[in-house]
């Protein structure tokens, strides 16, 4: 892998973790443009490099956020913070499901099949589509009325349930094409949650299955790494750390647009974007 490669890769990742068009759609279309055909190793190595840059890029942008929920959950206090990091960990049951038992049988079934990731691609826009259909309007979060007894009125806060439905989209989201921020924040918004409080759930989220997958990446490194052929195959110093400042960086950026389109409902241009992509994959890949 080249330095060049290696920065294309991350900017893509940087802007597509976090703007619904799907990450991993876009790394494979880049991956077939580029003619890249990383072997396993090599993969693993720069996965793990641009997974641990999004993890980081979340961190900074909601920092403010962030260190609240951290202070709380570990401080074993009984608030709303914790009741939050609650409600992400509920999210993250599916995809753990799903990491753990059908991680390599997804990446047999669906690696390197462009039409699949064109198909994808087409359901982010649908949902897309919906989730603007069917948001929150504007003045319906603006008089939000605290403990209303009806649990589906729309511009709610995120519960233990939405959490539990909008991590079993992430779940699904394993689909290359599938985007992941797509389908998570399109699914809180036609439950009828606030679209702020979606946005930021979604990036949140999306922390504890990235730590866990490169967990698992780092396993499957080190149980490959005395086989020969793998020793041979390590991407570079270099290609790191173009890798990981290009991703962490644009994936900065993608991060505080994404939540400021959310906040103004304008995910029906990315809708647009990905019935493009989606059928450029299917018709001309």
């Amino acid at each position: 892998m080249t330095w060049i490669e290696s920065l294309i890769l991350g900017i893509v990742q940087g802007l597509a973790e976090y703007l619904p068009i799907s990450s991993s759609g876009h790394l494979q279309i880049c991956r077939d443009i580029l003619h890249m055909d990383l072997p396993g190793a090599t993969a693993l190595q720069f996965d793990i490099t641009l997974h641990v840059a999004t993890v980081l890029s979340t961190i900074v942008v909601l920092w403010h956020e962030f260190v609240p929920l951290i202070k709380s959950f570990f401080g074993f206090k009984n608030d709303a913070n914790t009741t939050y990091v609650f409600k992400l960990l509920v999210s993250a049951i599916p995809i753990m499901i799903v990491g753990l038992f059908f991680k390599d049988k997804i990446e047999a079934l669906f690696d390197g099949n462009l039409t699949v990731v064109g198909c994808a691609l087409l359901i982010t826009a649908a949902l897309l589509t919906f989730a603007y259909l069917f948001r929150a309007k504007p003045e319906q979060e603006a008089n939000l009325i605290q403990g209303e007894p009806n649990p589906w009125r729309r511009g709610r806060d995120i519960t233990f349930i939405d959490a539990f439905i909008i991590g079993l989209s992430q779940a699904m989201a394993v689909i290359p094409g599938l985007s992941r921020s797509g389908t998570t924040i399109a699914t809180g918004l036609m439950l009828g949650d606030r679209r702020d409080r979606v946005a930021q759930f979604s990036f949140f989220m999306v922390i504890i299955p990235i730590l866990g997958e490169a967990l698992l990446d780092v396993k499957d490194m080190i149980a490959g790494s005395g086989d020969a052929a793998a020793a041979e195959v390590s991407v570079g110093l270099l290609p790191l750390v173009i890798g990981f400042i290009s991703a962490f960086v644009v994936g900065c950026i993608a991060c505080k647009w994404m939540l400021n389109i959310v906040k103004r409902g304008k995910l029906y241009w990315f809708a647009v974007y990905c019935v493009i992509m989606g059928l450029i994959c299917i018709f001309f890949k």
